[in-house]
């Protein structure tokens, strides 16, 4: 069997300051410990499980935070960025899915780090009329490809939020509790690693029992994007399938999931292009 794991840095514990979020941020490898403490455990446990293959999704920023040295042999490290599908790359074949590290969306109260893909240019992402947080839209997608996700570890509202409501049969661990955007507490890590491993064993459980499903949204997929600025839009109505609906939004339609996704994925490296040359 083979379990895919995406990792990402703001829903994992201790991370509050944006000091553990960035390459030369005097706290990254603090963060980079961390990262690599809850991944590895996860994949030992599903390794004991009988996963002979465990893919890793290296999935914040630059997406080079876990350390590779300190990866078993049956683990497969996906890293840099861009790359395509970004955050469930090399995802499709997998049996299960795993997210770890996951924030909740933009907007949400009392959760650290709120922000749906980019928080430098994403406001609100809509598929099909329903908000999505990243958890969401990674799960479509691997639904898409008949993977179900059993298991979530990351801010507590999260759990309490999307998880809750559109995947009841997902196994949730809270890494951290928060009080505001910049503020958690969280449990000591050995509890963590026990939360963790209790977790996975009654996630695989539940797979096995036939209790969990992939998450499936209709095709075609209607797709809403409210960006941050007006130029962002401006830049993604270049294309001539995205529709421009005010000055911060824009929509478009795509056959599928995956097609979306990367048009999605395209849209915001164009915002993140638009912002260096007007800041430049």
């Amino acid at each position: 069997m083979r379990a895919f794991i995406s990792l990402d840095l703001e829903g994992l514990p201790y991370i509050v300051s944006r000091e553990h979020l960035f390459v030369k941020g005097a706290l990254y490898g603090e963060a980079r410990r961390i990262a690599t403490e809850v991944v590895k455990v996860t994949a030992e446990t599903l390794h004991e499980l009988g996963f002979e293959e465990v893919i890793i999704a290296d999935s914040h920023g630059p997406m080079v935070n876990i350390l590779p040295g300190e990866m078993p042999e049956y683990v497969e490290l996906v890293r840099g960025f861009p790359r395509p599908l970004s955050m469930v790359a090399f995802a499709r074949g997998s049996d299960a899915a795993l997210f770890l590290g996951y924030h909740a969306k933009a907007g949400t109260s009392y959760a650290t780090f709120d922000h749906t893909y980019s928080g430098a240019s994403i406001d609100r992402l809509e598929i099909n009329g329903v908000e999505v947080s990243e958890f969401l839209l990674n799960a479509y997608i691997l639904g898409s490809w008949g993977i179900p996700v059993i298991l979530v570890g990351g801010d507590r509202r999260l759990l309490e939020t999307d998880v809750k409501t559109f995947t009841p049969w997902v196994v949730g661990v809270p890494f951290k509790e928060s009080p505001s955007r910049y503020a958690a507490k969280s449990p000591r890590m050995r509890r963590i690693k026990t939360m963790l491993r209790e977790g996975v064993i009654e996630a695989v459980e539940r797979l096995k029992r036939g209790e969990t499903k992939p998450l499936v949204t209709r095709e075609p997929v209607h797709v809403k994007v409210r960006f941050l600025r007006s130029d962002m839009a401006d830049t993604a109505e270049l294309l001539p399938f995205v529709n421009r609906i005010d000055g911060k939004t824009v929509e478009f339609k795509a056959k599928t999931v995956e097609e979306a996704y990367k048009v999605f994925e395209l849209l915001t490296l164009a915002a993140a292009g638009v912002s260096a040359i007007v800041t430049r």
